[in-house]
């Protein structure tokens, strides 16, 4: 199971990426070490995460939450049904998430998919999820288009049965066995299931995946629907969550009206669980395409609810969680003998569970190195953390919490917060009481509440490189991957029950929203020349700063690839006065957070820093930027870890795609014709010494080649002088600026499929791309927009057919990536494998039709133009929103307001424009298809699809 630290929400996504690595090295040897900032107390901290609200009972029982936010004229809007794969019986996983499914498929009163009608609306941070102990629904919409939302949100949870049919439930089910098979087909891909058999006895309700089997949603019926339905969907089991622009008054009078009249389901029953302990400790080897043997450490340790989960995360976090945790230090960059490690608790509402992981260095004893992790915890257990440790963890425990409240809605939000405590604990209130139990913390505590838990038997799992066994896939529910019945042939099919007669509720329209008012950007200059971009959000006491360079990706050394990869990998880990571990301990105990990272343009080292502690944490940023070491033992372990790091993307599906397809449009000598991941070749990153890490760092990183962004709680008045402090006699180095070449060779690139065998797939990867006549700096609005009703919206061309019409894929769609010089259009589509090839058959249908005879249609553009513009509002709710925004327009050449001018030229589009756009810069027959599957299954369908097949490798 890929488990969520306690205090994390992540978010997956595709395109060019930046390179995001947890590389560490060995300390250097500090010449002066820097003497400790006085960080603000917890006490500061716990004081500034409030979240006030009330809250009331309709007749019903639907509860009801209110918090008020007047920063942005939007609402959250969240609904949590208190239901997930815990209650589901026997014979029936996977039931709860393909519910969640159709709940987005349309009610009586608003049929249809529930997403398009979202984005009518210029809903922004929607979506629905699952999980074991809650199933949830979430949007922020702008303020006009609150009675909308709830009218769509009541009709689904009063009115859906009678718009239910058996075509949606076979797409959904279609769409939910695609989804599992992707997610099994990622390195360790197979790991939770093993491990919730392992842990849980046989009959608990935890015991199964959320995902299920694929048996049990095969035999799914309408009559499951409808009796699910009925017994978990009622108000009286679910909270609803507005926080945003609205206040009690209102929220009333609009949730009487919309819900009040929704009779009230039976009275809701708990499914209690018991949290176990093993008998004795239990091993278990699987073996997967992976890079790396990983070794995992769990146990199942209590619920939110306990006193002890607190103490027991921080414990967590000292032991492998922390940049400078025990296992970092020793494992890492002491004894050299780990490439990564982690140590975190995934939190449910009956039970947790703990997980430590140690990705083994290549060429270890991976049986040695977990004697060694075990020894570790057998010492931390009978010695717990030291009092700095425990105060470290607990600031950037309280510190993560204060950056996910600046948001209103989404899934780390306001929204969420509340909503979790009323459902779990019966208290919206709860994350105040956690809070005050991690900062009351002592090493007493935390090391009393590590022997109780962890100091019990262990499954101790190994995952080794090899073929995965006829055994670990039927852990899954998947003996084989064949083409599955619906039900069992052998079986009559379950009778459903007539639906009930249709409600009859009218839509109410969308009240006025006002557009997009972008915060004013302003801009100065520090004495030695570097730009300064700020623009104010005041919402949370923390502020970003974030320095660009004009290198990223782009930049690398063609005869060395990966050298920006490692140079800036290196930057936090060792500068000429302070070690990696003092680096990571000083961020830490400021509740900061330092990260440097290339796009394909751009290289950014971004600070996110709480208000109080500012000038300490500038301090720090500026140490790393200026005065890396590129110590040489630092070098040969991130070298190390980076090789591992290409090494695991030559097992992952999309990053293989992302390795190969990019020299096949741009050619190997163009600035864009390297791997999309950013992590370089094994050559070039094997190649590359110190002197040219230094040399980079010299011709990139400096003073005339910088702009320095800020946002958040503070002013340009109050942040110059501080930049001056840390930046203002930064000179540049003697060496010439780097600079890039953007030529286009004359090479031809005909269309043709190339292959990638990745035998025991249970689906095929799909990426392919062309280049279009485009670049980001011509600000191709148009094509932008085109390219939503193609691929880009969730009611897209190939959405809508891959996924919602065959049901062969869980997602699909087209990107175009806002680079600064040539963009290509990418199509994804990660497929079921029997129908490898119609998918690709049926894409370039999508796109040959959309180009000439089936182009966009006037309901199209309406709804894809009041998406974009009514979506704005909710676009640039945080500071990293508005971080973002100003460091695009800098790259791409655009005005500071440039968004505040976007309805206008949105409004000024006609369908027509938007083919226009669209045919003029992509020709369809130009896209080069790379297919990543299981070859003796794939090629076959492949050869009949018309275009040239070849097979791909990656040996570099």
């Amino acid at each position: 199971m890929s488990f969520l630290p306690l205090s994390r929400r992540v978010a997956l996504s595709l395109g060019l990426s930046s390179l995001a690595l947890p590389i560490l090295a060995v300390p250097a040897l500090a010449a002066a070490p820097a003497p400790a900032a006085a960080p603000a107390p917890l006490s500061r901290l716990v004081a500034a995460v409030d979240i006030p609200y009330e809250q009331f009972t309709l007749k019903n029982g639907l509860r009801v939450i209110v918090h008020t936010d007047r920063k942005a004229p939007v609402v959250a809007v969240s609904v949590w049904y208190h239901v997930g794969s815990r209650f589901e019986p026997k014979g029936k996983t996977g039931f709860a998430h393909l519910f969640e499914h159709l709940m987005f498929y349309g009610s009586e009163n608003a049929d249809g998919p529930f997403f398009g009608r979202l984005e009518d609306i210029g809903a922004t941070d929607w979506n629905g999820t699952t999980w074991f102990d809650r199933t949830n629904y979430f949007e922020t919409v702008p303020t006009g288009a609150l009675d909308r939302a709830l009218f769509l949100e009541s009709d689904r949870m009063g009115h859906l049965l009678g718009a239910v049919t058996q075509a949606k439930l076979d797409t959904q089910r279609g769409v939910v066995q695609n989804e599992k098979r992707m997610g099994e087909n990622e390195p360790y891909g197979l790991v939770e299931y093993a491990q919730l058999a392992a842990l849980l006895p046989e009959g608990h309700p935890y015991r199964h995946s959320t995902i299920g089997s694929m048996a049990d949603l095969n035999a799914a019926s309408l009559a499951d629907v409808q009796n699910w339905f009925k017994t978990h969907y009622g108000p009286n089991n679910a909270v609803l969550v507005l926080a945003g622009d609205i206040d009690v008054p209102a929220a009333r009078a609009k949730v009487e009206k919309w819900f009040g009249n929704i009779p009230a389901g039976p009275a809701p029953r708990d499914v209690d669980a018991s949290v176990p302990t093993l008998d004795k400790d239990v091993e278990k080897l699987m073996h997967d395409n992976v890079a790396a043997t990983r070794l995992y450490r769990n146990w199942i340790v209590p619920g939110v609810n306990s006193a002890d989960l607190p103490q027991l995360d921080l414990a967590m976090a000292v032991f492998g969680g922390l940049k400078s945790s025990r296992l970092d230090n020793i494992l890492v960059r002491q004894e050299k003998v780990a490439v990564g490690v982690k140590a975190s608790i995934q939190p449910f509402e009956k039970l947790s569970i703990a997980e430590i992981t140690v990705d083994v260095k290549p060429g270890q004893d991976a049986v040695a190195v977990g004697k060694r992790l075990d020894q570790l915890l057998a010492d931390y257990l009978a010695r717990g953390p030291a009092a700095d440790e425990v105060q470290r963890a607990a600031t950037q425990q309280l510190s993560g919490t204060i950056a996910g409240l600046e948001k209103v809605g989404g899934f780390s939000g306001k929204a969420v917060t509340l909503a979790e405590g009323a459902v779990y604990s019966n208290d919206p209130g709860k994350y105040k009481k956690d809070l005050a139990l991690y900062a009351a913390a002592t090493p007493q505590s935390v090391g009393d509440a590590a022997r109780k838990w962890l100091g019990r038997p262990v499954f101790r799992l190994t995952v080794a490189p090899g073929e995965r066994s006829a055994e670990d896939n039927a852990l899954a529910g998947n003996v084989t991957h064949h083409p599955a019945y619906f039900r069992d042939p052998g079986k009559p099919a379950p009778v459903a029950a007539t639906p009930p007669p249709r409600t009859k509720v009218a839509e109410p329209p969308i009240e006025p929203v006002k557009d997009l008012d972008f915060p004013d950007v302003e801009q100065a200059k520090l004495k030695n020349g570097i730009p300064v971009v700020f623009a104010r959000r005041a919402t949370v006491p923390v502020v970003r700063v974030s320095v660009s360079f004009d290198a990223g990706n782009a930049a690398d050394d063609k005869a060395r690839l990966g050298t920006a990869a490692l140079t800036t990998a290196l930057l936090d880990e060792g500068t000429k006065t302070r070690s990696s571990v003092q680096i990571a301990e000083e961020q830490e105990r400021l509740g900061a957070s330092i990260g440097a990272s290339n796009g394909m343009d751009a290289t950014n080292i971004g600070l996110y820093a709480l208000k109080p502690n500012l000038d300490a944490s500038l301090g720090l940023l500026a140490d790393i930027i200026r005065n890396p070491a590129f110590a040489p033992a630092e070098v040969e372990r991130l070298r190390g870890q980076l090789l591992t790091r290409i090494a695991a993307e030559k097992t992952e599906p999309m990053a293989i795609a992302q390795r190969l397809l990019p020299p096949l449009l741009y050619g190997g000598a163009h600035p864009y014709g390297i791997p999309f991941t950013g992590s370089g070749t094994e050559s070039g990153v094997k190649a590359v010494t110190r002197a040219d890490l230094a040399a980079f760092h010299d011709r990139w990183m400096r003073p005339d080649n910088a702009t320095i962004f800020v946002t958040g709680d503070t002013s340009l008045a109050e942040i110059m002088p501080l930049l001056e402090k840390r930046f203002g006699d930064w000179k540049a180095p003697a060496v010439p600026r780097g600079t890039k070449l953007f030529r286009m060779d004359r090479m031809m690139r005909p269309a043709r499929i190339v292959l990638v065998d990745k035998p025991q797939s249970p689906q095929s990867m799909i990426l392919a791309g062309l280049l279009t006549n485009k670049q980001g700096t011509n600000n191709p609005v148009t094509l932008l927009t085109a390219n939503e009703v193609l691929g880009g919206s969730s009611t897209s061309r190939l959405i809508m057919d891959l996924r919602e019409s065959k049901g062969w894929a869980y997602s699909a769609g087209s990107m175009l990536p806002g680079v600064k010089e040539t963009i290509p259009l990418l199509v994804y589509a990660p497929v079921q494998t029997d129908k490898t090839g119609a998918s690709i058959a049926a894409a370039r249908k999508d796109i040959a039709d959309f180009l000439t005879t089936k182009g966009t249609t006037e309901a199209e553009r309406n709804q894809t133009i009041n998406s974009q513009i009514l979506s704005l509002p909710g676009s640039f709710e945080t500071s990293s929103d508005l971080m973002a925004a100003m460091m695009r327009n800098r790259l791409l050449g655009r005005p500071d307001d440039f968004y505040e001018k976007l309805p206008g030229l949105y409004r000024a589009m006609t369908a027509a424009d938007l083919d226009k756009a669209a045919r003029e810069a992509i020709d369809p027959d130009r896209l080069i298809w790379v297919v990543v599957g299981d070859a003796k299954l794939v090629r076959p369908q492949l050869d009949a699809v018309g275009l040239p097949v070849e097979m791909g490798t990656l040996a570099d």
